[in-house]
């Protein structure tokens, strides 16, 4: 083997993210649902000999050292590794969005890899390698949707109704750590229970980032205005700046015919996408 070609990196969504406390080195504790969708990012890995790394962004240029790149580093330091890539990215998802593009490229990376330099690692020492590069990278590499807890190392596989959701993430992004670090950031909410989540899956909870989201970014508040002036119940995903909102069985016709001529009404320079969660993710069969 000497590519793999065409390798899906899916985003994420929260269907709710509580922050239950912090922790004395300053980490905060949180509980969230985080979901698979089908809107994807698509990696192209060449086989290289040497060592030798190196990245080419087809669409979205990224920072000259990503997380794809760290990742691949990551990997060849664990395992001692010396064999090198060609990685070939086409971003599709956006950037300070909430939706977990970064770090699902960069367990791609690490799923990817382990097949082409042939390493059988598990899926636990990768997850590992992951935690490393981001607190979100193992829910990627163990590949169910997971009730998530602790600083985001706690992760329990749970089944989600199939399902479509409408996101919108507007022209501006987020900083994640002005937001965890804002004074203002609620950090009391009370522990849940799964059960608890699993008789309302699409409307539990909320998302405790959401509000100083809105105050350090009023296009957040836009596009959740926007939501909900299309009959649907809208939060934020992650730390935003994208917003989402569970779209009913009766709905998704209207909105499947909006997406095709292209959204006219939605807010301005705001990417809007109709998306269908995923039972697993594509590559969960790469690894042990």
């Amino acid at each position: 083997m000497t590519a793999l070609l065409d390798v899906p990196a899916p985003a994420k969504l929260n269907l709710f993210l509580h922050i239950t406390g912090r922790r004395s080195d300053g980490y905060h504790l949180l509980q969230s649902v985080f979901m698979l969708i089908d809107w994807c990012d698509t990696l192209h890995f060449e086989l290289r000999p040497h060592g030798k790394l190196s990245r080419e962004d087809l669409t979205t240029p990224l920072p000259d050292d990503d997380l794809v790149l760290k990742a691949a580093r990551a990997l060849q330091t664990s395992t001692g590794s010396t064999l090198g890539t060609h990685i070939s990215i086409a971003k599709s998802i956006p950037a300070q969005a909430g939706l977990g593009g970064g770090s699902s490229d960069a367990a791609t990376t690490l799923l990817a890899l382990n097949r082409l330099w042939k390493l059988n690692l598990s899926r636990q020492q990768l997850a590992e390698i992951g935690l490393k590069l981001g607190a979100d990278v193992p829910f990627f590499i163990h590949g169910s949707n997971a009730w998530v807890e602790g600083v985001g190392e706690q992760i329990t596989p749970i089944e989600i109704p199939k399902a479509r959701f409408l996101v919108v993430k507007p022209a501006i992004g987020l900083s994640t750590q002005a937001i965890f670090t804002d004074s203002a950031l609620k950090r009391d909410s009370p522990n849940a229970i799964i059960s608890g989540f699993a008789a309302y899956p699409f409307s539990f909870g909320q998302n405790d980032l959401q509000a100083v989201a809105q105050k350090l970014c009023p296009d957040v508040s836009t596009a959740l205005n926007w939501l909900e002036n299309q009959g649907l119940q809208p939060r934020m995903t992650g730390s935003g700046s994208a917003v989402f909102a569970h779209v009913g069985k009766d709905d998704v016709s209207k909105f499947e015919l909006s997406e095709f001529v292209g959204f006219s009404n939605a807010p301005k320079s705001a990417v809007v996408k109709l998306c269908s969660n995923l039972a697993e993710h594509p590559l969960k069969s790469w690894a042990n």
